[in-house]
């Protein structure tokens, strides 16, 4: 007997194919289906297994309910190529996406500018996916507006040219999540963000790996000031390597309030009086280790801001 089924026994039953998944998370009662999903499966299928997978996001949406999981296959594909391409409006339904490395479940931005993916549903979770530009100069495409949304170990990355700002979140996404995320950016210029969010309270980015070349930062918070925001922390180390020469890894609206740090690693193109002017957060904490790099060969050092004193 294996250690599931071993497990599997401890409810009441032979083994885990006979196991109720209501059992173990303790939803009994609560009747949240699996939809599944797959671009290489034949068309008519009712989504209620791989064998009759559905193949597409949306068309997994029209019958989903919130509390539903929505599973996509290894190797999926979607190509977007218009504003709204993909609106996912269900509120609290969960994408999760099977695969490692690039065969993680693909959304390709392409043809237009404004080609994007739109997440109006309160409560949205997505896991496991790769969002890749396939068109220079993408303005959001990854558009976040509503709140409580989560983005979980998902990749972003520049195939094609260079995304201006690759996830964009509106003042509405309070309580935003994004954690275990990637992006690759490219190195030639042309980004200005890899991630810009107007105003917005509660916000976590937490375990990233953030590179390109950012005109304006690797994170951003601008127009509207935000609340107890959170840049930093997380399980693990939190990278920012910024291949512009105006050296900006974060920068914040100068009243938004919330903390930097911790664990957060910082690479700058220019060996520069820039150590401290690579975080621009006026309003926010910042909790070390905040430790900046400036030249291939040099060890970092700790961010010089301004230390709190013992008044």
């Amino acid at each position: 007997m294996g250690l599931l089924d071993g497990v599997a026994k401890r409810f009441g039953v032979n083994g885990m194919s006979d196991l109720n998944p209501e059992l173990v998370l303790g939803l009994r009662g609560i009747k949240a289906r699996t939809i599944f999903v797959n671009s290489g499966a034949s068309s008519g299928g009712n989504g209620a297994s791989w064998d009759s997978a559905l193949t597409t996001l949306v068309a997994a949406q029209e019958l989903a309910v919130a509390d539903d999981v929505i599973l996509v296959a290894p190797g999926h594909v979607e190509t977007i190529i218009a504003a709204a391409g993909l609106v996912l409006g269900k509120a609290g339904v969960t994408y999760i996406g099977l695969g490692n490395g690039n065969r993680r479940p693909q959304i390709n931005f392409t043809t237009v500018v404004g080609a994007d993916m739109d997440i109006t549903g309160a409560g949205v979770r997505m896991r496991n996916f790769r969002f890749t530009g396939g068109f220079d100069a993408l303005t959001n495409p990854v558009h976040l507006a509503a709140a409580d949304i989560e983005l979980l170990d998902i990749i972003t990355e520049d195939v094609t040219g260079q995304a201006t700002d690759f996830i964009v979140g509106t003042d509405a996404c309070d309580r935003l999540l994004i954690s275990g995320w990637k992006h690759r950016g490219a190195a030639g210029a042309g980004a200005d963000t890899a991630l810009s969010v107007v105003g917005a309270d509660d916000v976590i980015v937490e375990d990233f790996e953030v590179y390109g070349n950012f005109a304006v930062g690797g994170i951003e918070q601008v127009t509207t000031a935000g609340n107890r925001w959170r840049i930093g922390g997380g399980v693990g180390q939190n990278f920012i390597w910024t291949e512009h020469a105006n050296d900006i890894a974060i920068t914040m609206k100068s009243d938004t309030t919330g903390v930097i740090g911790p664990n957060i690693n910082i690479m700058l193109q220019d060996n520069a009086a820039n150590i401290t002017e690579c975080v621009v957060a006026a309003a926010m904490q910042h909790m070390l280790p905040i430790n900046v790099c400036n030249l291939a060969g040099e060890a970092s050092m700790a961010i010089n801001i301004t230390a709190s004193t013992d008044a």
